[in-house]
């Protein structure tokens, strides 16, 4: 467990998630504090995906309790599950963007959805795509673009409605180790911008240059949670 139950944004409570007879992930306990940023950790098949999607409504709990900010999953009426859904930026390993719109309109798109005026979305998008240095890309569509851009691309999208909470599923499981830290980097600014951030990865070399509390999943089950102290490689000094 971790922080207070004033300051935790998320909470699971004894969560089970079966998929007919397979449990994908086993009586889960945890709580993570406002503007913290965790790793959930652990090979392939180890229940990460599953357990960021029940966060976010993806999918439903089979047994147990997630709280968001104060809301029970559990109890929330359908019609309000796209204001949940506000509280979240969202980024794939398969960047999920729109092919047939270019960078701006899929990073915008988040916005209209929201209602905003477009003159509003026209500034946020803008200025978004600067954060992310892609406001040279703003026309191009996403095949055109590289991986690493596909993938600076999305963590716009993600973060231009200005979510709470950052959940990013193996967001450099696809790139270059280059391309890998940009995207790290990125994330460590919007965290430090205030957004809770939560990485699921395998990957403990991305663990070791940014830092901070891991919680491991290990056949559906929280094996553990620890702090890893961000390691300086000296090679890049």
């Amino acid at each position: 467990m971790h922080g207070s139950e004033k300051d935790a944004i998320i909470r699971m409570f004894h969560v089970y998630r079966y998929y007919s007879a397979r449990k994908a992930l086993c009586d889960i306990t945890l709580e993570i504090s406002k503007n913290e940023f965790v790793f959930i950790s652990g090979p392939s098949g180890a229940g990460k995906t599953t357990l960021l999607k029940l966060l976010y409504l993806g999918e439903r709990v089979s047994e147990g309790q997630v709280l968001v900010d104060g809301i029970n999953l559990a109890r929330i009426p359908r019609k309000r599950i796209p204001f949940l859904r506000r509280k979240f930026g969202i980024i794939f390993q398969d960047y999920k963007l729109i092919p047939s719109k270019s960078v701006f309109e899929n990073v915008a798109l988040v916005l209209e959805a929201a209602g905003m005026k477009s003159s509003l979305i026209q500034k946020k998008v803008r200025g978004v795509l600067r954060l992310v240095n892609l406001e040279d890309k703003s026309n191009s569509l996403p095949p055109t673009l590289s991986g690493g851009e596909q993938q600076r691309a999305a963590v716009a999208r993600a973060v231009v409605g200005d979510p709470q909470i950052i959940l990013a599923d193996e967001p450099t499981g696809s790139l270059d180790a280059a391309s890998a830290g940009v995207i790290l980097e990125l994330l460590k600014g919007i965290h430090i911008r205030g957004a809770t951030v939560i990485v699921a990865t395998h990957d403990e070399a991305l663990i070791n240059q940014i830092g901070g509390r891991v919680l491991l999943l290990k056949e559906g089950r929280l094996e553990s949670a620890a702090f890893v102290e961000k390691q300086y490689d000296s090679s890049l000094s």
